[in-house]
C-alpha cells in the first residue's frame, strides 16, 4: 500500500511516500480502506522526538491516529462492523508504528465508530481526536455543569472549536480566546471571542469579574498562567499542552480511545450539534505539506490529508 513514514525523529523533511506493507487484520480488528485523515499537533510534536518518553516509536512509523474510511475486512472475532461500513476512529496504539497515512489501516474495533451520514469524509476525519479531547475534558475532568462559565484557549482550532460547541451544548457561557481573524466563527460556534496576546488577563477579567468556573487550556505557558489567574474560587483547570498545570493545582489530560464516547459524538454530528470545518485538504503524497502547514498553528478548525479512492 501506499503511505506516509518516516525513519528517524525530524522535521516534515523526514517524511517519505513510498510503499510500506499491508496491515495484518488481528481477530479484534478491521481493515478500513482510508478516504482521509486528520492532522494533529501531536503527530508533528510525536515526529520530533518529543513523546519518546512515553511513546515508543517502531521505525518506519507511519503518522496519523484520527482516521475515516470505509470497512473492507473484519477480523475472525468482529460482529460489530460488516464490510461496506463507512466508520471513524482515533487508531491509537501505546507506541508509535502503524498510523493512518495511509491506503489502509488495521484499527480494533474499541477505537472505531460508524461515521455520521452528515459529514463528508473529510470532515469525519477531523471528528474523533478533537472531539474526543474536547469531551474528555469537558465532562471527565472538568465536569462542567449547565450554568457554568467556561474559558476554552485556542477556540478557531481543531480542539478548541469543538470545545466550544460542547460546552455551549452542555449549556454553559463559552469564552474563547482567538485572533482578530476568528472571532465571527467563534460567535457561529456559539463562544463569546476575546483575542489573545498582550492583556488577555485584563480582558477577560472586564468579561468574567466573578471569575471562570472551568478553563480548558490548549496551549501552554503564558496561556495557562493567565487561565489560573483569571478563575472564581473553586475553579477548575486543564489542561493538554503543559504538565506545568499540576503547579496551578490543575489537571493534565490526553485523550484516550474510546468507542462509546465517539459514537456519541457521532451522533450529536448527526443532529447538528456539533461541526467540523476543515481549513484545507491535501493528497496523501503531499501531507508533508499539510503538517508544516498545521505546525504553524494558525488553522482554523482542521487540515486533512484525504487518499485516492477506487469505486
Amino acid at each position: 500500500m501506499k503511505a506516509i513514514s518516516y525513519s528517524r525523529y525530524g522535521s516534515a523533511d523526514v517524511l517519505e511516500y513510498g510503499e510500506r506493507p499491508d496491515p495484518k487484520v488481528g481477530p479484534d480488528s478491521v481493515l478500513v480502506k482510508v478516504r482521509a485523515a486528520a492532522v494533529n499537533p501531536v503527530d508533528w510534536k510525536a515526529r520530533e522526538g518529543y513523546l519518546q518518553a512515553g511513546l515508543e516509536a517502531v521505525f518506519p512509523v507511519i503518522p496519523g491516529w484520527d482516521v475515516s474510511g470505509v470497512v473492507v475486512q473484519p477480523g475472525a472475532a468482529v460482529d460489530e462492523f460488516a464490510v461496506g461500513d463507512e466508520v471513524i476512529g482515533y487508531v491509537r496504539e501505546d507506541f508509535l508504528s502503524r498510523g493512518t497515512f495511509a491506503e489502509y489501516v488495521a484499527a480494533p474495533v474499541r477505537t472505531l465508530a460508524r461515521k455520521p451520514l452528515s459529514l463528508s469524509f473529510e470532515e469525519a476525519a477531523g471528528l474523533p481526536l478533537c472531539g474526543l479531547t474536547a469531551h474528555q475534558v469537558l465532562h471527565r475532568v472538568l465536569g462542567v455543569q449547565e450554568g457554568e462559565t467556561v474559558l476554552v484557549h485556542a477556540a478557531a482550532g481543531g480542539v478548541g472549536s469543538l470545545g466550544v460547541q460542547l460546552a455551549r451544548h452542555a449549556g454553559c457561557r463559552v469564552i474563547g480566546t482567538a485572533g482578530p481573524r476568528n472571532h465571527d466563527y467563534v460567535r457561529r460556534l456559539g463562544g463569546e471571542p476575546v483575542e489573545y496576546g498582550e492583556g488577555l488577563a485584563a480582558r477577560l477579567r472586564e468579561l468574567v469579574p466573578e471569575g471562570f468556573d472551568a478553563a480548558f487550556d490548549t496551549v501552554g505557558g503564558e496561556a495557562l498562567r493567565i487561565s489560573a489567574e483569571t478563575l472564581a474560587p473553586g475553579g477548575r483547570l486543564a489542561s493538554i499542552a503543559d504538565a506545568e498545570v499540576f503547579s496551578y493545582g490543575g489537571r493534565y489530560a490526553f485523550v484516550r480511545p474510546d468507542a462509546t464516547d465517539l459514537a456519541h459524538l457521532a451522533g450529536l454530528a448527526e443532529q447538528g450539534i456539533v461541526s467540523v470545518h476543515v481549513d484545507r485538504v491535501f493528497p496523501l503524497e503531499e501531507a508533508a505539506d499539510a503538517y508544516r502547514l498545521n505546525q504553524e498553528g494558525r488553522t482554523r478548525g482542521k487540515i486533512v490529508v484525504s487518499v485516492p479512492w477506487d469505486d
